[in-house]
């Protein structure tokens, strides 16, 4: 099945929270990117995120963090496409040494997952 990943850092704009804490929505949209992605690499066509299945958030991620988002389809109806998807800290910030500081982590760390469903109407399936 098709796969994704999109891999960025969060900004201070991204920060909604004390501490340069980046809310769970913003992981949610981040989903949805690598969701509309998909579509259009299996579809040729945007289509529209429908519902999620399930959402879980496992750990915090702050600004100056870099994540990478991976999503793959793992079924397609006539017009619907599930997918599952993860997300998972690869950087971290480090700014109790300095402003500028990070570390690239030893091993990712899982920081949410979701399944949820897409639909493409059967006209605009190429």
């Amino acid at each position: 099945m098709e796969k994704a990943m999109i891999r960025m850092r969060l900004s201070t704009q991204e920060a909604h929270y004390g501490g340069g804490l980046v809310d769970g929505a913003h992981t949610l949209k981040l989903f949805g990117d690598v969701a509309t992605e998909l579509l259009i690499r299996h579809d040729g066509d945007e289509g529209l995120f429908r519902a999620y299945e399930s959402v879980n958030f496992y750990a915090p991620v702050y600004a100056g963090d870099y994540i990478e988002v991976i999503g793959e389809i793992i079924h397609v109806g006539n017009t619907s496409r599930k997918m599952r998807f993860e997300a998972y800290k690869v950087i971290t910030a480090k700014p109790e040494i300095s402003p500028s500081a990070a570390s690239v982590l030893e091993e990712k760390e899982l920081i949410a997952d979701a399944v949820g469903t897409c639909i493409v109407p059967k006209e605009n399936q190429r």
